[in-house]
């Protein structure tokens, strides 16, 4: 019986432990609309990358954390292929990226063997989903959005989209009440914790530390350089 209990109140789940460190840095970027696919990879996690105990009984879930970068690289895509003139790409780039300075936002899908437990904001569903700091501290959504049908446009940016999966934006402030970053700037990592009576799914982006940042291995481009690559884009 002991067993059995231990086993149905699995133990946290690391998932998606991506070794690459990815930028918290606010910095002008320089991308085309063809490098919207590495960037997506970039700052997308799947508990689906990784076996471990009965995680296929749990939850498979994909996850796009839609940092400042990211958004960058969205827009210049999405402008690309909407055919945005300069002005009407500034303007949306420049919402984008204000938004990113008091949201955390992550696109996921979300599924299970148990399909109704998935549907987040059903009866059935006991899971949560929070931000969680490299101390542990926790932060729980400002916003928890189901997209019931997807555009064609997200089917694209995507591609985790399925019809065996649930769709949501969901959205975490990025000051807690007293003030401070839920993201401390010299955070190594942040996790997006998916927990349930079944057990808890963690997604783990590495991240630059701010020290990292300033010195860089990776230097941020000037405005001007970006302005000339965007518009090949």
């Amino acid at each position: 019986m002991r067993a059995l209990l231990a086993s149905a109140l699995i133990a946290i789940v690391l998932a998606g432990c991506g070794s690459t460190r990815v930028p918290m840095r606010e910095s002008t970027r320089a991308y085309t609309a063809s490098d919207y696919g590495g960037i997506y990879g970039r700052w997308t996690r799947s508990s689906d990358e990784f076996e471990f105990g009965r995680l296929s009984e749990i939850a498979h879930i994909t996850a796009t954390f839609e940092a400042w970068e990211f958004r960058w690289a969205y827009v210049v895509r999405y402008a690309a292929d909407h055919s945005f003139s300069t002005e009407e790409r500034t303007r949306l780039l420049e919402e984008s990226l204000e938004d990113a300075r008091v949201r955390h936002r992550f696109f996921f899908t979300i599924a299970s063997p148990r399909w109704r437990e998935t549907e987040l904001q059903g009866r059935e569903s006991d899971w949560r989903v929070l931000l969680v700091d490299p101390t542990g501290r926790q932060v729980e959504p400002v916003e928890l959005t189901p997209i019931a049908r997807p555009s064609a446009d997200q089917r694209v940016y995507f591609p985790s989209i399925s019809r065996q999966r649930h769709t949501y934006r969901v959205a975490f402030p990025a000051q807690h009440v007293d003030g401070t970053p839920t993201i401390p700037p010299d955070a190594d990592h942040v996790l997006l914790r998916f927990a349930s009576a079944r057990g808890t799914v963690d997604l783990r982006w590495e991240l630059e530390r701010a020290a990292e940042n300033v010195e860089g291995s990776e230097a941020a481009p000037s405005e001007e350089g970006a302005t000339e690559h965007e518009n090949d884009g």
